[in-house]
């Protein structure tokens, strides 16, 4: 994903930062804990499809 693309993109749901995971292939918001599932190279920034995550799963870069 173009790094400057990623500086841009905000949460839908806070409209805070978004950290990528590279492993999951996701974007992560934090405080929502919620992850963004990146599909063909394009971040589906949906609430409603994204994926709810652990708290302790959120800290993990």
């Amino acid at each position: 994903m173009d790094p400057k693309l990623l500086e841009i993109l905000v949460c839908p749901v806070c409209k805070g930062g978004l950290e990528m995971h590279h492993k999951e292939g996701e974007l992560v918001c934090r405080p929502c804990r919620l992850a963004y599932a990146i599909k063909d190279g394009i971040p589906v920034m949906l609430a409603d499809e994204a994926r709810q995550i652990a708290a302790d799963e959120a800290g993990a870069a």
